[in-house]
């Protein structure tokens, strides 16, 4: 548990480091990692739902309860994921729900050897240029495997900027041309 504690910390983490305890104990990681991914598609989907778990004006009580009819719709009804949802909601933590979300994804992502990139791209890339850029990324962290998210955000006009883990690399054509026009105010 030592070098997981390097991974996540603060209440957040503390949730997470719990949960994913309980969950290796249950040999159940993958399927919270699983439940918790459906339970962050309905953050994402609703504003309702987000509001509401923002929400100090609703009691523990009030917020079980809800939880438990939609956890119910969800499917996820009486899973390692539900009671642990219900025990956040229990202790008036349900706010910081995305930050615990996404602290058990990077123990479980550390504990399966896998490491996550966001690669934003001007235009779609090719199926095999994916797959090249996913060997590359393998081959700098540490041998891992690589899940790459390619965005596309036509503003970079050309090049790439790539994300994995805390480190960054913007190597895109919008970013080198600002840097060129500094250079040129400063000159001039």
């Amino acid at each position: 548990m030592a070098k997981q504690e390097t991974l996540v910390s603060g209440m957040a983490g503390r949730y997470a480091q719990a949960l994913f305890a309980l969950a290796q104990e249950r040999g159940a990681t993958e399927g919270v990692a699983k439940d918790l991914a459906v339970f962050a598609a309905m953050l994402d989907e609703s504003e309702d739902l987000r509001s509401f778990v923002r929400s100090p004006v609703f009691s523990a009580e009030q917020q079980i309860k809800a939880l438990d009819a939609l956890l119910a719709q969800a499917g996820l009804s009486g899973t390692t994921t539900a009671q642990f949802l219900k025990l956040v909601a229990s202790k008036r933590r349900l706010f910081a729900i995305r930050d615990m979300i996404r602290d058990y994804n990077v123990l479980h992502d550390h504990a399966v050897g896998l490491s996550r990139a966001t690669v934003t791209v001007a235009e779609p890339l090719k199926d095999e240029h994916v797959e090249a850029l996913k060997a590359a990324l393998a081959s700098v962290s540490q041998g891992q495997r690589v899940d790459v998210a390619v965005k596309v955000d036509p503003a970079l006009i050309g090049g790439m900027i790539v994300q994995i883990g805390s480190r960054m690399v913007d190597s895109s054509l919008k970013t080198k041309l600002n840097s060129l026009r500094a250079r040129m105010k400063e000159v001039g």
